[in-house]
């Protein structure tokens, strides 16, 4: 069916979302009462907010208009939004008030007991004066949703928005959104319940369905949108009220789109079946359904089009945890709908698809202080006859180092460092939050077989991880290993890589074959292929520096086997200046070549020396500082960007 809706052009956005805004924590115990939970897991919610963050996802110009707290949880929002590329210019932050907060579990398949924290929170602030008619004149479309309406202040900021609409030749989208507890209606402990027939809720609605071009809802939303008690009649009330396009959300049923007339029967609608998937929760189907259906009609695709794509998207996000960090990207919808899956959140290719085409910070040109040794400066302390105890205060006096050379020589975007647990918690601390690279290491040095120093249960160590740390895992795997080593060494790496995937860290590989068998210049590319065709795919990979001729196969490996990796990073090995020269001038060419992480050639000096007493903290920072620099001054010689000035935002 042709989509005939007109949208002005040269427009700066697509979409506006006008409406909740807020904290989702969903617990992690699957079929467990919202009382006996015992974790959860922090996403942005609402529905509002949900439509924009998948729209962008998918590629439209979304933005947001709403409110937050100005404290943590609202800072949590706006960087979320930004990150997946979404305008948050017309986000106030509300100095007096809460950003909302919804605790969410999930029973079984259509039962999510719900608790929204919503008194006089941020997002229900909002006012008519924060409404910018220049904003919305400069986008092609509006959304609303239904909650907004509910309250007699944020019912008149969606009134002059829509006003604003209207005159600027901006389309109006309607989502129903009707939650019974938030108009008051159901007890406060009652966000579950769908549906609570209320005249004065339909009339409310009822008044200002003339306003919009396309009206999405549930039946049970159409039903208290016209007023009535069955899903046929209730249409043809709204049809009475508004010439909208009305779409009907069908569940497993797909969905039903009503441009005109409304048929006696739903079945003799326009009609595009829903995707079978196995459901792990229903929640968050519909703002999926809707961010998916509108990167099609924005775009003046058919409906037909439209619909395949909403139910897709919907499809996507039931079999999920959760609902925006469930939200499909284009490549895995495209896979999805090319090869459709019952199980599309237990199938592996999809999920890592999920992962890594989903927008994440950039990467371009990596310049890592590595010191997540723990051997090595055992050893340098005790040569030096000092405390093992004094380790942790000299790893955070490399983190001091780095931060000096970051500003320096403005390496924002560009910076990054290792650091191990055992000696270098706190330094770990400090190093999070700044924005920089951070990876620490999970292997316990020198096994081979690997043995992760965490032990076997790696699942549950990451989940104490922060989000941005990377997993860094040494491994001295040769292709030619006798068979048995090589088959452990293989399974864990296995448990490892599954276990990242799980968590959504990123997960670094340094491959190091065993010294004690023979070596040939195919060695690395061999050990890399063998692993990717067990179906190991690590964000990245850590090498001894390649020859140059060995450069154009790894790359065109990397290329055609994981076109997401993030690339290769060089180690050091306490190589001494020259070789690394020598192997970032070999590395010049290369495509997949990203940077170095390199730690004793740059530690190793300063810190016998601080052990030893001959310098003091600030003669450690310098020491290591001036190293470091020195280092990426080669790196930049040799990879022909010494002249091009690092961008104070760096590659983010």
């Amino acid at each position: 069916m042709q989509n005939t809706t007109r949208f002005a052009s040269g427009r700066d956005r697509d979409l506006v979302c006008l409406g909740r805004l807020a904290v989702d924590l969903y617990a992690q115990q699957l079929g467990a009462p919202l009382e006996d939970a015992a974790s959860f897991a922090k996403y942005l919610g609402g529905s509002s907010a949900n439509i924009a963050f998948g729209a962008a996802r998918l590629g439209l110009k979304s933005a947001m208009l709403s409110r937050v707290g100005d404290e943590q949880m609202g800072r949590f929002l706006l960087n979320t939004l930004r990150a997946e590329g979404c305008d948050v210019s017309q986000v106030r932050v509300d100095p007096e008030r809460l950003t909302g907060l919804t605790l969410l579990g999930i029973k079984d398949r259509d039962t999510f007991p719900l608790l929204f924290y919503r008194e006089n929170c941020a997002d229900m602030a909002l006012s008519a004066d924060d409404i910018d008619e220049g904003f919305i004149a400069g986008s092609q479309a509006l959304l609303i949703t239904g909650t907004h309406l509910s309250r007699p202040g944020v019912e008149a900021a969606s009134r002059r928005a829509l006003q604003y609409a209207r005159r600027h030749d901006a389309r109006t989208v309607l989502d129903i959104d009707y939650r019974p507890v938030l108009w008051g209606l159901a007890g406060r402990g009652d966000g579950e319940t769908r549906y609570i027939a209320s005249a004065e809720v339909s009339a409310h609605l009822q008044s200002l369905l003339s306003e919009f071009d396309l009206i999405v809802g549930t039946v049970e939303e159409f039903l208290i949108a016209g007023g009535e008690a069955e899903l046929m009649p209730a249409l043809a009330r709204v049809r009475a009220l508004s010439q909208a396009v009305l779409v009907v959300k069908l569940g497993p049923l797909g969905c039903a789109v009503i441009p005109g007339e409304v048929p006696a029967r739903i079945e003799d609608a326009f009609s595009v079946a829903g995707a079978e998937v196995d459901v792990m929760n229903v929640l968050g189907a519909g703002d999926a359904f809707l961010a998916g259906f509108l990167s099609v009609w924005l775009r003046g695709g058919d409906y037909a089009e439209c619909c395949r794509r909403a139910n897709a998207c919907g499809a996507l996000v039931v079999s999920r945890h959760g609902c925006a960090p469930a939200m499909p990207t284009p490549a895995e919808l495209e896979r999805f709908l090319a090869a459709p899956t019952r199980r599309p959140g237990e199938d592996a290719a999809l999920s890592r698809l999920h992962r890594v085409s989903a927008a994440r910070p950039r990467w371009d040109e990596l310049c890592v202080f590595a010191f997540d040794h723990r051997s090595q400066f055992f050893e340098l302390a005790r040569a030096a006859g000092a405390d093992e105890a004094r380790l942790p205060r000299l790893k955070q006096l490399l983190v001091q180092a780095v931060a000096g050379v970051e500003q320096r020589l403005g390496l924002r975007g560009r910076v990054g460092v290792l650091i191990d647990e055992r000696y270098g918690a706190d330094a770990l601390y400090a190093a999070t939050g700044r924005g920089w690279w951070v990876g620490r290491p999970v292997e316990l040095p020198g096994s081979n077989p690997l043995v992760f120093e965490q032990g076997r249960a790696m699942a549950g160590a990451l989940a104490a991880w922060p989000r941005e740390h990377v997993i860094k895992c040494l491994v001295q795997y040769h292709p030619d290993d006798e068979l048995d080593n090589r088959l452990e060494q293989e399974a864990q790496i296995r448990a490892l890589y599954d276990a990242a995937q799980a968590s959504g860290h990123e997960l670094l590989l340094e491959i190091i074959p065993s010294k004690d068998l023979p070596r040939a210049d195919d060695t690395v590319y061999r050990a890399l292929k063998r692993l990717y065709n067990l179906g190991i795919y690590p964000d990245w990979w850590k090498l001894e520096p390649p020859a140059a001729a060995q450069w154009p196969a790894l790359d065109a490996l990397i290329a055609e086997r994981d076109p997401y990796c993030r690339g290769v990073v060089l180690l050091g090995l306490n190589a001494p200046l020259d070789a690394l020269r020598r192997g970032f001038a070999a590395a010049r060419a290369s495509r997949s070549c990203r940077g170095f992480m390199v730690g004793r050639s740059l530690f190793q000096r300063p810190a016998e020396r601080w052990l030893a007493g001959e310098i003091d903290d600030a003669g450690l920072v310098a020491e290591a500082g001036a190293r470091f620099t020195e280092l990426v001054a080669v790196w930049r010689e040799e990879r022909g960007t010494a002249g091009r000035a690092f961008s104070e935002e760096g590659a983010r």
